[in-house]
C-alpha cells in the first residue's frame, strides 16, 4: 500500500514539475531567440530556419547600439542615452507616486477635514481614467507650461496614483489606534508619527509598490512618444527602430536593444524580490 502511495506521490510531483518546466520553456524560449538573434548577422536571421545557437556578432552589435544607436533609416540615438532617460523617468515616477500616495493616504486616515471622504472617492474614481483617456487635455496643460521634451513633462503627469493611495489607506486603517494614542501621549506630532512609526511599518509595502511602479514607468510608451523628441526612452527607441520598411529593419540591432531594455526591470525584480514577495503576502504588521 505504501509503495502505491509513493508511486502516486512521485507521479504527482513529476506532473507538477513537468507543468512548471513547460511554463518556463514558453516564457524563456522567446527571450532566448531574441538573445540569439542579437548575436547573428542579418542574413543569418533571415535564413530558414534561423540558428538557435549564439553567433559571433554579439559584442559588436551590443556595443554598437549602446554607443552609436541602431537601425539604418531610423533616428540613431545611443541606447545608453535611452536607458538613462528611461531610468530617470521610472525612478522619479515610482518615487513620486509613492511619496504623494503615502502622504495623501496619511491625510485621509489621520486628519478630519470637510469633504474628506469625497476627496478620497474622487481620487479613487480616477482609476477608471487611464492616461490614454485624458491624454489630450494633459498634453495641452504640459504644452502650455512649456514642459514638452523635458523630464518634467515626462514625469509630472504620471506621478499621481489612485491605486497606491488606496493601498496605503487600507494599510493605515489596520494600524492599532493604541499606537496612535501612545504617540500622541509621548508628544509626537503628525510628521514625527509619520516618519518614525508609519514609514518603518510600511517598508515592505513601499518596496512592493516600488517594483510595480518602476516597471510601470519603465514600460510607458504613448506618453513619452507624444511629449519628447530628444529625451527618447528605450521603449520608444525600440518602436522607432521598427518604424521603417520591412526590408530596412536592422533585426540584430532591434533584438540587442530589446535585450538591453529588459535588463533594468529584471535587475530591480531580482534585487527586490524578497521585499516584493514579503510586501504582498505579509499580513501581520
Amino acid at each position: 500500500m505504501s509503495a502505491i502511495l509513493d508511486r502516486r506521490h512521485i507521479g504527482r510531483a513529476l506532473f507538477r514539475h513537468g507543468v512548471l518546466l513547460v511554463g518556463v520553456f514558453l516564457v524563456a524560449f522567446p527571450v532566448w531567440v531574441a538573445f540569439v538573434a542579437s548575436t547573428l548577422s542579418l542574413p543569418e536571421i533571415r535564413s530558414v530556419p534561423m540558428p538557435l545557437l549564439p553567433g559571433d556578432k554579439g559584442f559588436e552589435t551590443w556595443w554598437g547600439v549602446l554607443t552609436q544607436g541602431g537601425g539604418r533609416l531610423s533616428q540613431k540615438t545611443p541606447v545608453l542615452d535611452m536607458l538613462g532617460h528611461s531610468l530617470v523617468m521610472a525612478l522619479c515616477v515610482a518615487a513620486g507616486k509613492i511619496a504623494i500616495s503615502f502622504t495623501s493616504a496619511f491625510a485621509i486616515v489621520y486628519f478630519r477635514f470637510p469633504l474628506r471622504m469625497f476627496f478620497f472617492w474622487m481620487i479613487f474614481v480616477t482609476l477608471m481614467l487611464p492616461v490614454e483617456v485624458r491624454i489630450l487635455p494633459t498634453f495641452e496643460v504640459v504644452a502650455n507650461l512649456g514642459l514638452l521634451d523635458s523630464y518634467g513633462g515626462l514625469i509630472v503627469p504620471l506621478i499621481a496614483s489612485a491605486t497606491a493611495t488606496f493601498l496605503f489607506r487600507q494599510f493605515f486603517m489596520t494600524v492599532p489606534k493604541e499606537l496612535v494614542e501612545a504617540a500622541r501621549v509621548d508628544g509626537a506630532g503628525p510628521l514625527r508619527f509619520l516618519w518614525s512609526i508609519l514609514v518603518p511599518l510600511s517598508v515592505t509595502n513601499i518596496a512592493a509598490l516600488f517594483v510595480v511602479l518602476f516597471i510601470y514607468g519603465w514600460n510607458q510608451y504613448l506618453w513619452p512618444l507624444l511629449v519628447t523628441k530628444k529625451l527618447e526612452t528605450i521603449v520608444v527607441g525600440v518602436y522607432r527602430l521598427l518604424a521603417v520598411g520591412d526590408d530596412s529593419v536592422d533585426w540584430p540591432a532591434v533584438m540587442a536593444t530589446t535585450m538591453l531594455a529588459m535588463l533594468p526591470p529584471v535587475a530591480v525584480v531580482i534585487l527586490m524580490q524578497r521585499w516584493f514577495v514579503k510586501g504582498l503576502v505579509e499580513t501581520e504588521k
